[in-house]
Parts: structure tokens; sequence; C-alpha cells
């Protein structure tokens, strides 16, 4: 099945938008002036540190290190999203309300522009090493 997102749109040079109604197919070019919405997710654990992941030799931009995100699916709320992404991605349970919006931009590209909301969670992790294997606090 086909990936699909909400359209938006903006209002004027805020960083307010609104649904159109309208859904389009991942990879699709957008309409103009229509964007869609991307989460990205800063996990934190409790002396600080910051979970990234290294993306797959497969994908575009391979082996860059990156905070988990991706786009927000047809249907769903940011939060909705950014708790998905880590579960699809890192495997990690995030609880609902249990994080907080730190901030939103917008980007532009050719077809395809975005408005990208950042989530912050915090974890009672440890990294124990570079591989990004956590383990839980006793």
């Amino acid at each position: 099945m086909a990936e699909m997102w909400d359209l938006y749109k903006r209002f004027g040079n805020t960083l307010e938008f609104v649904k159109t109604g309208q859904t389009i197919e991942r990879g699709s070019r957008l309409p103009d002036g229509a964007f869609h919405q991307v989460v990205h997710v800063w996990i934190k654990n409790e002396i600080g540190e910051y979970l990234i992941s290294q993306r797959s030799a497969e994908k575009s931009d391979p082996l860059r290190w990156e905070p988990t995100g991706g786009s927000v699916l047809a249907g769903e709320t940011s939060e909705e999203a950014a708790i998905r992404e880590v579960k699809e991605e890192l495997g990690l349970d995030l609880k609902p309300g249990s994080g907080s919006l730190r901030l939103r931009g917008v980007r532009f590209f050719d077809g395809c522009n975005d408005f990208v909301d950042v989530w912050q969670f915090e974890l009672p992790y440890k990294v124990i090493d570079k591989t990004c294997r956590c383990r839980k606090k006793k």
C-alpha cells in the first residue's frame, strides 16, 4: 500500500499550517504552495546525551548520522508520527504525552516543501557502546 501524506497550506511567512483536506502519495510532486509534514525526534538520557542513528548504506545520504524521524502519514498527528518513527527505527516505545514539541521549521525543496516538528523525549537509558545498544537504568 502506498504511503499517503496530508497536504497543508501555510499562512503567509508564519509557521502556521492547516490541512487542505487533500492527500498525496509519497514521491509525487506537491502542488505549488503545498507542504507536507515531517518530524525529527531527539531522545535525551538523564545525563544529557542524545541518541542518534546512522542511515543504512542503501538509503540516500548513506551512513549519515541523524536524529530519528520521517514523514507524518495522512491522518496522523505530529506526536503520533514521532512515536511511530522511533518504534520503527529504534524499537523504543515512547508514551503519548511524554515528549515536548521543541521547535518547528520550514524547508523548501523543488516539488516537495515541508515543515518539520522537532520533538524531545527523555528516557532513563544510558548508551553502553557506540553501536546504539541501550539498557534501562536499574
